[in-house]
Protein backbone atom coordinates (compact mmCIF):
# COMPACT_ATOMS: atom_id res chain seq x y z
CA UNK A 1 0.00 0.00 0.00
CA UNK A 2 1.12 3.05 -0.75
CA UNK A 3 2.31 6.00 1.92
CA UNK A 4 -0.37 8.57 2.77
CA UNK A 5 1.07 11.88 1.28
CA UNK A 6 1.79 14.29 3.94
CA UNK A 7 1.39 17.84 2.99
CA UNK A 8 4.31 20.23 3.11
CA UNK A 9 4.61 22.54 6.53
CA UNK A 10 4.62 26.07 6.97
CA UNK A 11 5.09 28.48 9.90
CA UNK A 12 5.64 32.12 10.43
CA UNK A 13 6.05 34.56 13.04
CA UNK A 14 7.42 37.91 13.71
CA UNK A 15 10.68 37.27 15.34
CA UNK A 16 12.89 34.85 13.42
CA UNK A 17 14.01 32.69 16.71
CA UNK A 18 10.14 32.20 17.09
CA UNK A 19 9.95 30.42 13.91
CA UNK A 20 12.51 28.55 14.57
CA UNK A 21 10.73 26.83 17.49
CA UNK A 22 7.62 26.40 15.53
CA UNK A 23 9.51 24.47 12.58
CA UNK A 24 11.59 22.43 15.48
CA UNK A 25 7.94 21.19 17.00
CA UNK A 26 6.88 20.23 13.45
CA UNK A 27 9.42 19.02 12.18
CA UNK A 28 9.51 16.35 15.31
CA UNK A 29 5.91 15.72 14.02
CA UNK A 30 4.00 17.98 16.55
CA UNK A 31 0.62 19.15 15.45
CA UNK A 32 0.16 23.00 14.08
CA UNK A 33 -1.25 23.41 18.05
CA UNK A 34 1.63 22.28 19.76
CA UNK A 35 4.54 24.29 17.58
CA UNK A 36 1.91 27.54 17.96
CA UNK A 37 2.12 26.33 21.86
CA UNK A 38 6.42 26.61 21.94
CA UNK A 39 6.18 29.45 19.73
CA UNK A 40 4.17 31.50 22.01
CA UNK A 41 6.17 30.60 25.08
CA UNK A 42 9.24 31.61 22.96
CA UNK A 43 7.88 35.13 21.61
CA UNK A 44 6.79 35.63 25.30
CA UNK A 45 10.49 35.53 25.99
CA UNK A 46 12.37 37.17 22.79
CA UNK A 47 9.45 40.07 22.24
CA UNK A 48 8.32 41.01 26.08
CA UNK A 49 6.82 44.59 25.01
CA UNK A 50 4.34 43.17 22.91
CA UNK A 51 3.27 40.44 24.41
CA UNK A 52 3.11 37.52 27.14
CA UNK A 53 1.95 35.03 30.28
CA UNK A 54 0.14 37.85 31.36
CA UNK A 55 -1.66 38.75 28.20
CA UNK A 56 -4.37 37.56 26.32
CA UNK A 57 -4.49 34.81 23.60
CA UNK A 58 -7.20 33.88 20.65
CA UNK A 59 -7.18 30.98 18.47
CA UNK A 60 -8.54 29.86 15.54
CA UNK A 61 -8.02 25.91 14.25
CA UNK A 62 -8.35 24.29 11.27
CA UNK A 63 -8.33 20.58 10.78
CA UNK A 64 -9.50 19.43 7.06
CA UNK A 65 -12.98 18.65 6.16
CA UNK A 66 -14.29 20.06 9.44
CA UNK A 67 -15.32 23.56 10.92
CA UNK A 68 -12.62 25.82 12.02
CA UNK A 69 -13.04 25.87 15.94
CA UNK A 70 -11.83 28.78 18.25
CA UNK A 71 -10.63 29.75 21.46
CA UNK A 72 -11.08 33.14 23.45
CA UNK A 73 -8.32 33.11 26.06
CA UNK A 74 -9.01 36.89 27.17
CA UNK A 75 -9.03 38.24 30.52
CA UNK A 76 -12.50 38.87 32.73
CA UNK A 77 -12.34 41.68 34.87
CA UNK A 78 -11.73 40.83 38.91
CA UNK A 79 -14.47 40.27 41.13
CA UNK A 80 -13.07 43.89 42.80
CA UNK A 81 -12.95 45.79 39.55
CA UNK A 82 -16.07 48.21 40.39
CA UNK A 83 -16.75 51.73 39.43
CA UNK A 84 -16.37 52.12 43.74
CA UNK A 85 -12.67 50.63 43.17
CA UNK A 86 -11.96 53.20 40.78
CA UNK A 87 -13.92 56.16 43.05
CA UNK A 88 -12.09 59.04 42.03
CA UNK A 89 -10.75 58.86 38.16
CA UNK A 90 -12.25 59.72 35.61
CA UNK A 91 -11.09 56.34 33.76
CA UNK A 92 -8.92 53.56 34.14
CA UNK A 93 -5.42 54.50 34.13
CA UNK A 94 -3.50 52.77 31.19
CA UNK A 95 -0.20 51.97 33.34
CA UNK A 96 0.51 50.67 37.11
CA UNK A 97 -1.63 48.28 38.94
CA UNK A 98 -4.82 49.84 38.42
CA UNK A 99 -4.26 48.98 35.13
CA UNK A 100 -4.40 45.68 35.70
CA UNK A 101 -7.64 45.07 35.77
CA UNK A 102 -8.33 41.67 33.73
CA UNK A 103 -6.94 38.35 34.58
CA UNK A 104 -4.87 36.42 32.02
CA UNK A 105 -5.67 34.06 29.92
CA UNK A 106 -3.57 33.42 27.45
CA UNK A 107 -1.56 30.21 29.60
CA UNK A 108 -5.36 28.56 29.55
CA UNK A 109 -5.81 29.37 25.60
CA UNK A 110 -2.52 27.64 25.22
CA UNK A 111 -4.06 24.38 27.58
CA UNK A 112 -7.60 24.09 25.93
CA UNK A 113 -5.86 24.22 22.51
CA UNK A 114 -3.17 21.20 23.63
CA UNK A 115 -6.84 19.65 24.54
CA UNK A 116 -7.91 20.00 20.87
CA UNK A 117 -4.59 19.09 19.91
CA UNK A 118 -4.55 16.08 22.36
CA UNK A 119 -7.66 15.11 20.38
CA UNK A 120 -5.42 14.43 17.41
CA UNK A 121 -2.33 12.37 18.76
CA UNK A 122 -0.38 12.06 21.95
CA UNK A 123 1.12 15.63 22.44
CA UNK A 124 4.75 15.86 23.43
CA UNK A 125 5.92 16.70 26.72
CA UNK A 126 5.72 20.49 28.25
CA UNK A 127 9.31 20.29 28.82
CA UNK A 128 9.46 20.02 25.31
CA UNK A 129 7.12 22.92 23.91
CA UNK A 130 8.44 25.31 26.69
CA UNK A 131 12.34 24.24 26.36
CA UNK A 132 13.37 26.92 23.53
CA UNK A 133 11.84 29.64 25.54
CA UNK A 134 13.20 28.35 29.06
CA UNK A 135 16.57 28.65 27.12
CA UNK A 136 16.10 31.92 25.93
CA UNK A 137 15.22 33.39 29.15
CA UNK A 138 18.11 31.85 31.05
CA UNK A 139 21.01 32.37 28.58
CA UNK A 140 19.22 35.48 27.24
CA UNK A 141 18.19 36.66 23.84
CA UNK A 142 19.62 39.55 21.62
CA UNK A 143 17.33 43.27 22.11
CA UNK A 144 15.49 44.04 18.68
CA UNK A 145 15.25 47.42 17.52
CA UNK A 146 11.56 47.07 18.60
CA UNK A 147 12.44 46.64 21.91
CA UNK A 148 14.14 49.41 22.32
CA UNK A 149 11.95 51.83 20.35
CA UNK A 150 9.30 50.49 23.14
CA UNK A 151 11.45 51.20 26.01
CA UNK A 152 12.53 54.35 24.42
CA UNK A 153 8.82 55.24 24.63
CA UNK A 154 7.55 53.72 28.02
CA UNK A 155 10.38 54.22 30.13
CA UNK A 156 9.18 57.79 32.15
CA UNK A 157 6.16 56.33 32.55
CA UNK A 158 7.12 52.59 33.47
CA UNK A 159 10.46 53.81 35.71
CA UNK A 160 8.54 53.49 38.82
CA UNK A 161 6.10 50.65 38.50
CA UNK A 162 6.71 47.47 40.27
CA UNK A 163 9.12 45.54 38.79
CA UNK A 164 9.39 46.99 35.67
CA UNK A 165 12.85 48.38 36.18
CA UNK A 166 14.47 45.21 36.98
CA UNK A 167 13.02 43.05 34.37
CA UNK A 168 13.59 45.33 31.36
CA UNK A 169 15.81 47.98 32.02
CA UNK A 170 19.83 47.74 32.41
CA UNK A 171 20.32 49.82 35.69
CA UNK A 172 17.53 52.27 34.96
CA UNK A 173 18.21 52.91 31.47
CA UNK A 174 17.72 51.37 28.44
CA UNK A 175 19.06 48.29 26.55
CA UNK A 176 20.75 48.61 23.25
CA UNK A 177 20.04 46.96 20.29
CA UNK A 178 21.70 43.83 20.23
CA UNK A 179 22.81 43.48 23.92
CA UNK A 180 21.97 40.27 25.74
CA UNK A 181 18.36 40.22 27.98
CA UNK A 182 17.95 37.32 30.42
CA UNK A 183 14.57 37.20 31.94
CA UNK A 184 15.56 34.56 35.03
CA UNK A 185 12.76 34.67 37.00
CA UNK A 186 10.48 33.93 34.07
CA UNK A 187 13.18 31.22 33.06
CA UNK A 188 12.09 29.38 36.57
CA UNK A 189 8.45 29.95 36.05
CA UNK A 190 8.12 28.02 32.59
CA UNK A 191 10.05 25.09 34.00
CA UNK A 192 7.81 25.30 36.93
CA UNK A 193 5.23 25.17 34.38
CA UNK A 194 6.68 22.30 32.61
CA UNK A 195 7.05 20.50 35.38
CA UNK A 196 3.86 20.92 37.29
CA UNK A 197 1.45 21.53 34.17
CA UNK A 198 -0.20 24.85 32.92
CA UNK A 199 -2.99 24.34 35.34
CA UNK A 200 -0.05 26.02 37.85
CA UNK A 201 -0.64 29.16 36.70
CA UNK A 202 -4.51 29.58 37.88
CA UNK A 203 -4.59 26.55 40.50
CA UNK A 204 -1.09 26.13 41.44
CA UNK A 205 1.62 27.98 43.27
CA UNK A 206 2.23 30.13 40.48
CA UNK A 207 -1.15 31.43 40.79
CA UNK A 208 -0.43 32.24 44.60
CA UNK A 209 2.46 34.26 44.12
CA UNK A 210 0.77 36.18 40.84
CA UNK A 211 -1.92 37.18 43.26
CA UNK A 212 0.00 38.12 46.05
CA UNK A 213 2.34 40.53 43.61
CA UNK A 214 -0.72 41.97 42.37
CA UNK A 215 -2.40 42.95 44.96
CA UNK A 216 0.75 44.50 46.17
CA UNK A 217 0.78 46.40 43.40
CA UNK A 218 -2.50 47.57 43.81
CA UNK A 219 -4.60 45.63 41.27
CA UNK A 220 -8.14 44.38 41.66
CA UNK A 221 -7.08 40.84 41.02
CA UNK A 222 -7.27 38.43 43.69
CA UNK A 223 -6.21 34.78 44.22
CA UNK A 224 -10.09 34.28 43.71
CA UNK A 225 -9.88 35.34 40.15
CA UNK A 226 -7.17 32.98 38.90
CA UNK A 227 -9.21 30.07 40.48
CA UNK A 228 -12.59 30.61 38.67
CA UNK A 229 -10.99 31.25 35.61
CA UNK A 230 -11.27 28.94 31.92
CA UNK A 231 -10.74 29.98 28.55
CA UNK A 232 -13.25 28.47 26.11
CA UNK A 233 -13.84 27.29 22.89
CA UNK A 234 -16.52 29.38 20.61
CA UNK A 235 -17.66 29.22 17.57
CA UNK A 236 -16.21 31.83 14.79
CA UNK A 237 -18.17 34.16 13.03
CA UNK A 238 -18.54 33.22 9.17
CA UNK A 239 -19.33 34.80 5.97
CA UNK A 240 -19.66 33.65 2.67
CA UNK A 241 -18.33 35.54 -0.13
CA UNK A 242 -17.12 35.22 -4.05
CA UNK A 243 -13.79 33.91 -3.18
CA UNK A 244 -14.81 31.49 -0.33
CA UNK A 245 -15.50 31.56 3.20
CA UNK A 246 -13.88 33.84 5.74
CA UNK A 247 -13.75 33.49 9.23
CA UNK A 248 -12.87 35.74 12.51
CA UNK A 249 -13.67 35.89 16.59
CA UNK A 250 -16.74 36.41 18.02
CA UNK A 251 -17.17 39.51 20.83
CA UNK A 252 -15.40 40.82 22.26
CA UNK A 253 -13.16 40.91 19.60
CA UNK A 254 -13.46 43.47 16.89
CA UNK A 255 -13.24 40.30 14.27
CA UNK A 256 -16.76 41.16 12.88
CA UNK A 257 -14.75 44.43 11.59
CA UNK A 258 -12.44 42.11 9.44
CA UNK A 259 -14.91 40.08 7.90
CA UNK A 260 -17.42 43.08 7.56
CA UNK A 261 -14.45 44.87 5.43
CA UNK A 262 -13.82 42.45 3.06
CA UNK A 263 -17.78 41.31 2.80
CA UNK A 264 -18.77 44.53 1.64
CA UNK A 265 -14.96 44.55 -0.90
CA UNK A 266 -16.32 41.19 -2.35
CA UNK A 267 -19.55 43.63 -3.43
CA UNK A 268 -17.21 46.26 -4.27
CA UNK A 269 -13.45 45.43 -5.92
CA UNK A 270 -15.00 45.47 -9.81
CA UNK A 271 -15.81 48.65 -9.58
CA UNK A 272 -11.69 49.20 -9.15
CA UNK A 273 -9.07 50.06 -11.95
CA UNK A 274 -5.72 50.86 -10.09
CA UNK A 275 -4.37 49.95 -6.65
CA UNK A 276 -5.37 53.53 -5.64
CA UNK A 277 -9.42 52.30 -6.00
CA UNK A 278 -8.72 48.88 -3.87
CA UNK A 279 -6.82 51.41 -1.53
CA UNK A 280 -9.81 53.79 -1.41
CA UNK A 281 -12.19 51.24 -1.54
CA UNK A 282 -10.46 49.00 1.17
CA UNK A 283 -10.41 52.87 3.67
CA UNK A 284 -14.48 53.25 2.80
CA UNK A 285 -15.55 49.39 3.34
CA UNK A 286 -13.13 49.77 6.80
CA UNK A 287 -15.29 53.32 8.25
CA UNK A 288 -18.39 51.08 7.24
CA UNK A 289 -17.35 48.41 9.27
CA UNK A 290 -15.56 50.46 12.39
CA UNK A 291 -19.03 52.36 12.37
CA UNK A 292 -20.99 48.69 13.07
CA UNK A 293 -18.00 47.62 15.25
CA UNK A 294 -18.66 50.76 17.53
CA UNK A 295 -22.22 50.65 17.94
CA UNK A 296 -22.63 46.86 18.76
CA UNK A 297 -19.28 45.18 19.88
CA UNK A 298 -19.22 44.91 23.63
CA UNK A 299 -18.74 41.97 26.24
CA UNK A 300 -20.90 38.78 25.17
CA UNK A 301 -23.57 39.15 27.83
CA UNK A 302 -24.20 42.37 26.82
CA UNK A 303 -24.77 42.61 23.15
CA UNK A 304 -27.79 44.05 21.67
CA UNK A 305 -28.11 41.86 18.76
CA UNK A 306 -26.04 38.91 17.08
CA UNK A 307 -23.16 39.99 15.40
CA UNK A 308 -23.67 37.73 12.55
CA UNK A 309 -26.97 39.43 11.74
CA UNK A 310 -24.60 42.47 10.24
CA UNK A 311 -23.18 39.99 7.97
CA UNK A 312 -26.85 39.26 5.90
CA UNK A 313 -27.73 40.66 2.55
CA UNK A 314 -29.31 43.43 3.42
CA UNK A 315 -27.22 44.67 5.97
CA UNK A 316 -24.08 44.75 3.79
CA UNK A 317 -26.71 46.03 0.74
CA UNK A 318 -27.12 49.06 2.74
CA UNK A 319 -23.67 49.61 4.29
CA UNK A 320 -22.36 49.57 0.25
CA UNK A 321 -25.09 52.59 -0.74
CA UNK A 322 -22.71 54.61 1.99
CA UNK A 323 -19.32 53.91 -0.14
CA UNK A 324 -18.67 56.04 -3.18
CA UNK A 325 -15.53 55.46 -5.81
CA UNK A 326 -14.81 58.67 -5.84
CA UNK A 327 -15.39 60.12 -2.68
CA UNK A 328 -14.49 59.08 0.97
CA UNK A 329 -16.93 59.76 4.23
CA UNK A 330 -15.89 62.19 6.33
CA UNK A 331 -14.19 60.38 9.07
CA UNK A 332 -14.20 61.41 12.91
CA UNK A 333 -13.21 58.38 15.21
CA UNK A 334 -11.70 57.15 18.30
CA UNK A 335 -9.05 54.68 17.31
CA UNK A 336 -8.05 52.26 19.18
CA UNK A 337 -4.10 50.94 20.81
CA UNK A 338 -2.76 48.02 20.47
CA UNK A 339 0.10 45.70 20.38
CA UNK A 340 0.11 42.43 19.72
CA UNK A 341 2.25 39.42 17.97
CA UNK A 342 0.25 37.17 15.50
CA UNK A 343 1.74 33.51 13.96
CA UNK A 344 0.32 31.00 11.83
CA UNK A 345 0.98 27.42 11.19
CA UNK A 346 0.23 24.49 9.21
CA UNK A 347 1.47 20.74 10.21
CA UNK A 348 2.37 17.88 7.92
CA UNK A 349 -1.46 16.56 7.91
CA UNK A 350 -3.04 20.30 6.96
CA UNK A 351 -4.20 20.99 10.40
CA UNK A 352 -3.82 24.95 10.61
CA UNK A 353 -3.79 27.68 13.28
CA UNK A 354 -4.25 31.57 13.38
CA UNK A 355 -2.91 32.74 16.28
CA UNK A 356 -2.58 35.94 18.66
CA UNK A 357 -0.91 36.80 21.90
CA UNK A 358 -1.04 40.23 23.40
CA UNK A 359 -0.33 42.89 26.58
CA UNK A 360 -2.71 45.62 24.62
CA UNK A 361 0.01 48.46 25.04
CA UNK A 362 3.69 48.14 24.84
CA UNK A 363 4.73 46.41 28.22
CA UNK A 364 1.12 46.02 29.47
CA UNK A 365 0.21 47.60 32.54
CA UNK A 366 4.10 47.61 32.90
CA UNK A 367 3.94 45.78 36.29
CA UNK A 368 5.93 42.94 36.93
CA UNK A 369 5.39 39.88 38.92
CA UNK A 370 9.13 39.96 40.73
CA UNK A 371 8.24 36.64 42.03
CA UNK A 372 7.49 35.08 38.46
CA UNK A 373 8.81 37.26 36.28
CA UNK A 374 5.41 38.22 34.35
CA UNK A 375 4.32 41.34 32.96
CA UNK A 376 0.57 41.78 33.25
CA UNK A 377 -1.34 43.13 30.48
CA UNK A 378 -3.60 46.69 30.79
CA UNK A 379 -6.53 45.37 28.20
CA UNK A 380 -8.80 46.20 30.95
CA UNK A 381 -8.05 50.18 30.70
CA UNK A 382 -10.23 49.76 27.46
CA UNK A 383 -13.75 49.54 30.15
CA UNK A 384 -15.37 52.70 30.76
CA UNK A 385 -15.78 54.68 34.40
CA UNK A 386 -19.03 55.79 32.55
CA UNK A 387 -22.19 54.37 34.17
CA UNK A 388 -24.59 52.96 31.26
CA UNK A 389 -21.63 52.86 28.55
CA UNK A 390 -21.43 49.76 26.18
CA UNK A 391 -18.19 49.08 27.97
CA UNK A 392 -18.40 49.80 31.13
CA UNK A 393 -16.30 48.54 34.00
CA UNK A 394 -17.73 45.23 35.66
CA UNK A 395 -17.09 42.07 37.21
CA UNK A 396 -16.02 39.27 35.10
CA UNK A 397 -17.01 41.43 32.11
CA UNK A 398 -14.23 41.64 29.31
CA UNK A 399 -13.33 44.45 27.61
CA UNK A 400 -13.36 45.24 23.88
CA UNK A 401 -10.51 43.91 21.72
CA UNK A 402 -8.84 44.81 18.63
CA UNK A 403 -7.28 41.03 18.66
CA UNK A 404 -8.64 39.15 16.00
CA UNK A 405 -6.70 35.86 13.94
CA UNK A 406 -7.96 35.72 10.77
CA UNK A 407 -8.81 32.53 8.48
CA UNK A 408 -10.23 31.71 4.78
CA UNK A 409 -11.23 28.37 3.20
CA UNK A 410 -10.74 29.81 -0.41
CA UNK A 411 -13.13 28.31 -3.17
CA UNK A 412 -10.54 26.80 -5.06
CA UNK A 413 -8.64 24.99 -2.54
CA UNK A 414 -6.70 26.65 -0.48
CA UNK A 415 -7.06 27.50 3.23
CA UNK A 416 -5.71 30.51 4.78
CA UNK A 417 -4.29 31.18 7.98
CA UNK A 418 -3.59 35.11 7.99
CA UNK A 419 -3.34 38.10 10.84
CA UNK A 420 -1.42 40.94 11.95
CA UNK A 421 -0.92 42.96 14.97
CA UNK A 422 -1.42 46.35 15.37
CA UNK A 423 -4.80 47.23 17.37
CA UNK A 424 -6.77 49.58 14.97
CA UNK A 425 -4.70 48.37 12.17
CA UNK A 426 -5.26 44.39 12.57
CA UNK A 427 -8.64 44.63 10.37
CA UNK A 428 -7.13 47.01 7.92
CA UNK A 429 -3.98 45.02 7.04
CA UNK A 430 -5.52 41.94 7.18
CA UNK A 431 -7.93 43.53 4.15
CA UNK A 432 -4.59 44.77 2.50
CA UNK A 433 -3.11 41.69 2.60
CA UNK A 434 -6.25 39.27 2.01
CA UNK A 435 -7.04 41.40 -1.29
CA UNK A 436 -4.16 41.98 -3.00
CA UNK A 437 -3.56 37.67 -2.49
CA UNK A 438 -6.77 36.59 -3.11
CA UNK A 439 -8.59 39.50 -5.11
CA UNK A 440 -5.76 40.56 -7.35
CA UNK A 441 -3.24 37.68 -7.61
CA UNK A 442 -0.43 38.89 -6.23
CA UNK A 443 2.12 36.84 -4.62
CA UNK A 444 2.02 36.27 -0.94
CA UNK A 445 5.07 38.16 0.19
CA UNK A 446 4.50 41.24 -2.10
CA UNK A 447 0.88 41.37 -0.74
CA UNK A 448 2.55 41.40 2.74
CA UNK A 449 5.49 43.75 1.97
CA UNK A 450 4.10 46.35 -0.51
CA UNK A 451 3.27 49.86 1.01
CA UNK A 452 0.14 49.84 3.43
CA UNK A 453 -1.91 52.85 5.19
CA UNK A 454 -3.69 53.38 8.08
CA UNK A 455 -7.10 54.84 8.96
CA UNK A 456 -6.86 56.46 12.64
CA UNK A 457 -3.99 55.52 15.16
CA UNK A 458 -1.97 52.23 16.39
CA UNK A 459 1.43 53.44 18.10
CA UNK A 460 1.55 57.09 16.87
CA UNK A 461 0.01 59.86 18.74
CA UNK A 462 -4.11 59.81 18.32
CA UNK A 463 -4.92 61.19 15.19
CA UNK A 464 -8.14 60.18 12.91
CA UNK A 465 -6.46 60.88 9.92
CA UNK A 466 -5.11 58.60 6.79
CA UNK A 467 -1.65 57.34 7.25
CA UNK A 468 0.25 56.18 4.03
CA UNK A 469 3.71 54.71 3.54
CA UNK A 470 5.75 56.89 1.44
CA UNK A 471 6.20 54.25 -1.27
CA UNK A 472 2.09 53.59 -1.83
CA UNK A 473 2.02 57.35 -1.56
CA UNK A 474 4.09 57.85 -4.18
CA UNK A 475 1.60 56.18 -6.71
CA UNK A 476 -2.00 56.79 -4.63
CA UNK A 477 -1.32 60.14 -2.33
CA UNK A 478 -2.28 62.58 -4.96
CA UNK A 479 -5.35 61.00 -5.97
CA UNK A 480 -6.69 60.13 -2.36
CA UNK A 481 -6.44 63.36 -1.24
CA UNK A 482 -8.68 64.03 -4.27
CA UNK A 483 -11.05 62.39 -3.13
CA UNK A 484 -10.99 63.91 0.44
CA UNK A 485 -8.92 61.66 2.44
CA UNK A 486 -7.00 63.43 4.91
CA UNK A 487 -4.11 62.12 4.65
CA UNK A 488 -0.42 62.20 5.70
CA UNK A 489 2.70 60.45 4.52
CA UNK A 490 4.92 57.90 6.72
CA UNK A 491 8.28 56.57 6.29
CA UNK A 492 8.13 53.08 4.04
CA UNK A 493 7.80 49.78 5.86
CA UNK A 494 7.17 51.69 8.81
CA UNK A 495 6.07 49.60 12.17
CA UNK A 496 3.10 51.41 12.72
CA UNK A 497 1.33 49.16 10.17
CA UNK A 498 1.89 46.30 12.26
CA UNK A 499 3.74 43.24 11.26
CA UNK A 500 1.43 41.08 9.21
CA UNK A 501 2.07 37.54 8.31
CA UNK A 502 -0.20 34.14 6.57
CA UNK A 503 0.38 31.04 6.06
CA UNK A 504 -1.34 29.11 2.85
CA UNK A 505 -1.93 25.49 2.57
CA UNK A 506 -2.87 24.73 -1.13
CA UNK A 507 -5.01 21.86 -2.06
CA UNK A 508 -2.38 19.68 -3.94
CA UNK A 509 -0.23 19.89 -0.35
CA UNK A 510 2.09 22.24 -1.02
CA UNK A 511 2.91 25.10 1.45
CA UNK A 512 3.57 29.12 1.24
CA UNK A 513 4.29 31.18 4.03
CA UNK A 514 5.41 34.98 4.48
CA UNK A 515 6.42 37.29 7.29
CA UNK A 516 6.48 40.88 7.28
CA UNK A 517 10.06 42.68 6.81
CA UNK A 518 8.70 45.60 9.30
CA UNK A 519 9.17 42.76 11.94
CA UNK A 520 12.18 40.98 13.12
CA UNK A 521 10.56 37.82 11.76
CA UNK A 522 10.65 34.85 9.44
CA UNK A 523 8.60 32.48 7.82
CA UNK A 524 9.73 28.68 6.48
CA UNK A 525 7.21 26.54 4.06
CA UNK A 526 7.78 23.57 2.11
CA UNK A 527 8.81 19.55 2.56
CA UNK A 528 10.72 19.49 5.99
CA UNK A 529 9.87 16.06 7.55
CA UNK A 530 11.75 13.07 5.54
Amino acid sequence: MDAVKKNEIAFTAPHFKVTETGRKILEQGGTAIEAMVAAAATIAVVYPHMNGLGGDGFWLISEPGKAPIGIDASGKAAQLATLDFYKGYDSIPARNGKAAVTMAGAVAGWQEALAVSQEWQANLPLSTLLSDAIELAKNGSKVTKTYVDASKKTQLDLLSVQGFADCFLKNGGIYEQGENLTLPALAHTLEQLADNGLNDFYQGDIAARLAKDLAMAESPIRLADFHSYQAKRVTPLQVKTSVGTLYNLPAPTQGIASLLILALYDRLYTQGKTATDMAHLLIECTKQAFIARNQFVTDESRLAMDLSSLLDDEQLEKMCHEIALERAQPWPHQAKHGDTIWMGACDSEGRMVSYIQSLYWEFGSGVVSPSTGIVWNNRGSSFSLEKDSLQELGPNLKPFHTLNPAFAELSDGRRMSYGTMGGEGQPQTQAALFSRYVYHQMPLDQAISEGRWLLGRTWGDVSHNLKVERDFADIAADELAARGHDLVIVDAQNELMGHAGAVVLHPEGQTNAATDPRSDGSAIFGDFIK
